[in-house]
C-alpha cells in the first residue's frame, strides 16, 4: 500500500502541518535552486538543448531563468530547460542520506505548473514543494544504496515521482488520483550513472521535472496506472531496487505512515515520522560532494603555503587519502572538460592549492585544461582507504625542499548533522551563491 499511503499523505497535507524549521528549509532549498538555475541558465548544455527544441516550443506560459527580461516558453519544456540550469554545474542542494539533489525536479516541475495555471499562494506552493521532496527522498531511501551502486541516477529516478507529487499537490488531485500519478512517473525511469561528466547528467534532472509534470496533469485528465506502481512485484522499487529481499518492509518503513517502531516513515499530524528536507544540505563547492573533503583540506593548505612563503609551483607530490567511493565516482586523472572536471578529485585538490577556492569559474572548461592546474593535478597521487569515512579526507603535501604538510579533514563543510551551520549562516551563503550565480549569468549572457 505504499503508493496510497504516499498519495493520501500528499493529497491531505495543508500548510498548517508543516512545523516552522520545514517551512523554513523549504523556502531555503527554493532559494537555493533558483540560484543555481539562473547560474546555470548560460551553459552550453542549457543553450544547446533550449536551441535544438525551440522548434518544438508551445505556447509561452511558463518562465525559463537567467534571461533578461522575460522569456517564456511552453510549461513542459521550462520544465525540462530550468531543470537542466539548476542541476549543470552541480552545484544545487543534496539530501546527504541519498545524495539525491531533491529540488532541481520538483521545483522545476512545480515552477513551470503554478505560472501555467497561475493563482496559487505563496503557502501553496510550500506544501506542493515540501510534499514533492519529501515523496522523493522516502522512495530513494528504500532503495537506497543498491539502486544508486548498480547504476542508477537516484536523483532522476526518483525525481520524477518527487516532481509528479508536488504538482499533484498544487492542483488538488485526489488521492487515487495522485496515486496514478505516481505510477505514471514511475514508469518513467531515467537517468545512468555513466552519464556523468556530460552535458547528459544534468538532462536527467531536467528530464524528470518534465516527466513528473506530464504525469500529474495526464492523472488530472484521467489516465489511469497501476495504485500499487511502487510496491508491486513488477512496480518501480521491485524492477529499480536491484534486490528483492526486504524492499515491501523498506517501502513501509520509509513511506507508511506511522510505521510500527520505525518513527521513520512520512510525517502526520499525531503520527510518529521524520522531515527529509531538513535533512538537506546545500553546497560550498560545485561538484561531487565526495570530492568536497578534499577541496577544503586543499583551500587550507593553499593558506598554510601563502603564510609560509611557499609556492604551490614547488610541490613535489600530493598524496590523499579518501573513501573507496571517491576514486569509484570521481576517479577522472585526466578530465578533458569542466564536466568531467566535476568527477576528478585530482582537480578538486589542484584547485583549492593552486586557487584557494572552488567555485563554478574553477570548473570552466579553459581551467581544466590550463597547464598550471594539469601540472598540480598530474602530482596527485590519490589511494583507497576503507577507514576513512565518506566525508573525510587525509593530504600530505610534500615540497621540492622537503617540507611536508598534513591536513585532515575529518568532516566535509556541513555534511553531517553536528556540523550543519546555523541558519542566518546557511542564509548568507545562500544569498552569496545567489549572487555568484547571477554575476556569472551576467558576465557571460548572450541572450
Amino acid at each position: 500500500m505504499a503508493t496510497y499511503y504516499l498519495a493520501s499523505w500528499a493529497s491531505n497535507l495543508k500548510y498548517s502541518d508543516l512545523p516552522q524549521d520545514v517551512i523554513a528549509a523549504a523556502v531555503r532549498s527554493f532559494y537555493n535552486w533558483a540560484g543555481c538555475a539562473i547560474g546555470g541558465s548560460n551553459h552550453p548544455a542549457t543553450t544547446i538543448a533550449y536551441n535544438s527544441l525551440k522548434p518544438f516550443f508551445g505556447p509561452p506560459t511558463a518562465s525559463l531563468l537567467g534571461h533578461k527580461g522575460k522569456l517564456s516558453i511552453d510549461a513542459q519544456h521550462a520544465a525540462l530547460l530550468n531543470g537542466i540550469a539548476s542541476h549543470v554545474h552541480d552545484y544545487d542542494d543534496t539530501h546527504l542520506d541519498t545524495i539525491i539533489h531533491p529540488t532541481g525536479p520538483v521545483a522545476s516541475a512545480l515552477l513551470a505548473a503554478a505560472e501555467w495555471k497561475g493563482g496559487y499562494s505563496g503557502k501553496e506552493f510550500l506544501v506542493a514543494l515540501t510534499a514533492g521532496i519529501e515523496a522523493e527522498c522516502k522512495v530513494g531511501l528504500a532503495v537506497w544504496p543498491e539502486h544508486y551502486d548498480v547504476g542508477w541516477h537516484i536523483t532522476s529516478t526518483t525525481g520524477s515521482i518527487g516532481a509528479a507529487v508536488a504538482v499533484s499537490k498544487l492542483l488538488s488531485l485526489s488521492t487515487v488520483q495522485t496515486a496514478h500519478a505516481i505510477g505514471i512517473a514511475a514508469t518513467q525511469v531515467v537517468g545512468l550513472r555513466e552519464m556523468f561528466g556530460s552535458h547528459t547528467k544534468s538532462f536527467h534532472v531536467g528530464r524528470a521535472a518534465q516527466n513528473g509534470l506530464m504525469a500529474a496533469v495526464l492523472a488530472q485528465g484521467g489516465y489511469t496506472s497501476s495504485e500499487q506502481a511502487l510496491e508491486a512485484k513488477r512496480g518501480w522499487s521491485n524492477v529499480v531496487g536491484v534486490t528483492k529481499e526486504g524492499l515491501s518492509q523498506s517501502l513501509e518503513k520509509w513511506i507508511g505512515v506511522g510505521a510500527t517502531g520505525s518513527g521513520l516513515g512520512l510525517p502526520a499530524v499525531g503520527q510518529p515520522g521524520r522531515w527529509e528536507i531538513l535533512r538537506n544540505s546545500f553546497k560550498p563547492f560545485p561538484c561531487g560532494i565526495v570530492i568536497h573533503p578534499i577541496i577544503d583540506g586543499c583551500v587550507q593548505l593553499h593558506h598554510d603555503l601563502a603564510s609560509q612563503a611557499l609556492d604551490v609551483k614547488d610541490v613535489r607530490s600530493v598524496h590523499i587519502s579518501v573513501h573507496p567511493l571517491v576514486l569509484e565516482l570521481t576517479g577522472k586523472r585526466k578530465p578533458k572538460d569542466g564536466l568531467e572536471g566535476k568527477f576528478s578529485v585530482y582537480h578538486g585538490a589542484a584547485i583549492g592549492l593552486l586557487y584557494g577556492k572552488g567555485t563554478p569559474a574553477q570548473y570552466e572548461d579553459d581551467v581544466v585544461q590550463d597547464a598550471r592546474v594539469i601540472a598540480i593535478r598530474d602530482k596527485v597521487d590519490a589511494k583507497a582507504d576503507t577507514s576513512i569515512a565518506a566525508d573525510e579526507a587525509k593530504i600530505i603535501l610534500t615540497m621540492a625542499d622537503g617540507t611536508v604538510l598534513e591536513k585532515h579533514v575529518q568532516h566535509a563543510l556541513w555534511a553531517g548533522k553536528s556540523t550543519y551551520p546555523s541558519r542566518k549562516h546557511m542564509e548568507s551563503s545562500i544569498r552569496k551563491q545567489l549572487r555568484l550565480n547571477a554575476d556569472t549569468w551576467r558576465a557571460h549572457h548572450t541572450c
